[in-house]
């Protein structure tokens, strides 16, 4: 902590003053001394007026001089002294009015970078919340990606399940029409053979070649709902996959507004912080 000018130096200052002349003021010392603060030089110079009427009384015994022109200097010097104690007391009252006007301008500044470093402090707290919220939101988002993807997996396996279950019912089809080719076929050579023997044979061929239409129709009618199937499951399948994009997109914004929140408190920290730091230096100047 700083002391202040020395007692000496102030008091040199004021007799230097006086030798020029001039009544030694506040300001008037200050500017010879080229330092030192109003409230510290004001109180040096009440003491160094004290001190210079102490030693003008002490100049009052003058042998040398006939007794009433000793009296007559000695009023002289009293008045003088009077007047200029006065003067500087006057002074020094005003200086006192202006140390206090600036030390409550201090006071009030203070009080204002307090409720501002307070604002900063809640918007921080507010950004910071909003960021917790943020990536509270992103990992669940996170959670729910995962949860469709493996939705989409189990479709995929079911499709690929569907798909092999439309290829072995191709594949009875085509068994069934190669059968009922070969039986179209053996029917023929049986009625050019027999007569008498092809009317059964046909009936029975017949019969069966309605068992194998019938067949092949629930088989055909099983692909068709089985391809329904595979349809409506490619559709949700679809409707999933627009749904994750639409979801990672959601979480992607939600990480670039937080980023931003927490630049923008943070560039706001910095610019109430340096005129903070600007206005002490300002006070420590005018105190001194």
């Amino acid at each position: 902590m700083a002391v202040g000018v020395p007692e000496g130096e102030v008091f040199a200052a004021a007799d230097a003053v006086l030798a020029r002349g001039e009544r030694p003021t506040v300001e008037r010392v200050r500017l010879e001394l080229g330092r030192g603060s109003p409230a510290r030089v004001g109180g040096l110079l009440d003491k160094w007026w004290e001190g210079l009427s102490l030693r003008l009384q002490g100049q009052r015994r003058l042998p040398e001089l006939p007794a009433e022109i000793s009296q007559a200097f000695v009023a002289v010097w009293e008045l003088a002294t009077n007047a200029a104690r006065g003067l500087a007391e006057a002074e020094l009252k005003q200086q006192r009015q202006v140390l206090v006007e600036e030390r409550a301008r201090v006071a009030e500044t203070e009080a204002s970078a307090r409720q501002q470093c307070a604002q900063h402090r809640q918007h921080t707290a507010t950004a910071v919340a909003a960021q917790q919220l943020a990536e509270t939101r992103v990992a669940d988002l996170e959670q729910l990606l995962l949860q469709r993807q493996s939705q989409i997996n189990d479709l995929q396996g079911r499709c690929g399940d569907l798909s092999k279950e439309r290829d072995e019912s191709r594949r009875a089809i085509l068994a069934g029409s190669q059968q009922l080719q070969a039986l179209r076929e053996s029917a023929e050579q049986a009625r050019f053979a027999q007569d008498a023997y092809t009317r059964g044979v046909e009936e029975r061929a017949y019969q069966e070649v309605d068992r194998l239409r019938q067949e092949i129709k629930d088989r055909t009618q099983q692909l068709n709902e089985k391809n329904g199937r595979i349809e409506e499951l490619q559709r949700s399948l679809s409707s999933v996959q627009a749904e994750l994009n639409r979801t990672h997109l959601a979480a992607v914004a939600q990480q670039a507004r937080n980023d931003a929140q927490a630049q923008e408190a943070r560039q706001t920290s910095t610019k109430l912080k340096k005129p903070s730091a600007r206005r002490n230096v300002k006070r420590f100047s005018r105190v001194r």
